[in-house]
């Protein structure tokens, strides 16, 4: 799978419905739930997702806040699969209650 270029990476950041941002060779978003165990279940949702198409996500945790790092590591920038991965994690993100945290990058 190619790395993508600047152009169809920002047309891609555009199209996903949560808040999320280019960090130089990744994308990131962060969201806030209303308790530490409401964001340890999204968590589990992500992971769950992440090893069916087996493309991992770095992941922080701070007490309800959850921030989603996305690169193709083994390629060294973002391609199609981490759109793809950011969109599946905006889903679960809604359904879980999630809402964008701002300041959260």
């Amino acid at each position: 799978m190619p790395l993508l270029e600047d152009k169809q990476i920002t047309a891609g950041l555009e199209e996903l419905p949560g808040d999320w941002a280019r960090e130089g060779a990744a994308i990131s978003r962060t969201v806030a739930l209303d308790d530490f165990m409401a964001a340890i279940h999204l968590v589990t949702e992500v992971a769950r997702a992440a090893e069916e198409i087996n493309h991992h996500p770095d992941i922080d945790i701070r007490y309800n806040r959850i921030r989603f790092r996305l690169s193709s590591h083994d390629l060294g920038g973002i391609t199609e699969r981490d759109l793809n991965l950011a969109a599946r994690i905006d889903r679960l993100a809604a359904k879980a209650g999630a809402v964008g945290a701002a300041g959260g990058r």
